[in-house]
């Protein structure tokens, strides 16, 4: 049996002076050693340390005890709750260990530079951080800008990978619902849909005046250009 009573050195203290139980039940009950056990009977272990009884603390019934003190190769059941009440999720930013706040700048900078649709509000809860702090790094008014350096929060040990993606997804999702795409823009073509025509040039519609041409390029008109051959 893997669980043992909350405060094993306490239960062990009540049962030696209430029960009648050896020394290896109580050992095997609150797993410890049967010398430990015969060290709290002697007084040399364990004493200050005031007894708890197991039965207020629902983790052990009379009848357990009972059956116990009538065979002595019985060993005693630790009793489990009826109903498993699950644990309230916990609301606030997340909790950051000493050792590891002095990172939080560089995964802050590194949000803010490879994912700018997650909220100021998303990375304090997603790091454990202040919006104040988040807002100096991103105007680099931090105290200690010159040293920060954009780091993975995941290596860093700030969060875990699934609460990153979880974080970029919603805020990717928030981001498309606020700014839907307005214009698709043009869809291809079917295959076997004809070519358009191609369309003819303004200048190839035009005809070209001689005259002007040679006017332009200084030159004489054709009229004038036979007079002076005739003249020759």
């Amino acid at each position: 049996m893997d669980d043992k009573p909350l405060m094993p050195l306490a239960t062990a203290v009540w049962l030696i002076d209430n029960t009648s139980l050896s020394f290896d039940q109580i050992a095997n009950f609150c797993k410890l050693h049967p010398l430990q056990v015969k060290g709290i009977a002697d007084g040399d272990v364990a004493a200050g340390v005031r007894g708890i009884n197991p039965i207020t603390n629902n983790q052990l019934t009379r009848e357990e005890i009972d059956k116990a003190q009538e065979d002595g190769d019985y060993h005693m059941k630790l009793s489990r709750p009826k109903t498993l009440v699950a644990e309230k999720p916990r609301k606030g930013p997340r909790y950051t260990p000493v050792s590891k706040r002095q990172n939080r700048p560089d995964a802050i900078a590194w949000v803010v530079r490879n994912h700018p649709e997650i909220s100021d509000a998303q990375i304090s809860k997603l790091l454990g951080t202040t919006k104040t702090t988040i807002q100096s790094v991103r105007d680099r008014t931090h105290w200690n800008s010159q040293n920060i350096t954009p780091q993975d929060p995941v290596g860093l040990g700030l969060c875990s990978q699934i609460d990153l993606d979880n974080v970029v997804k919603k805020a990717a999702a928030k981001k498309a619902k606020m700014h839907p795409t307005m214009d698709p823009g043009p869809s291809l073509q079917p295959a076997d849909a004809p070519a358009p025509a191609p369309e003819e040039s303004e200048e190839s519609e035009k005809k070209i005046d001689l005259d002007k041409v040679f006017a332009n390029l200084g030159g004489s008109s054709s009229s004038s250009a036979s007079d002076e051959d005739t003249t020759a």
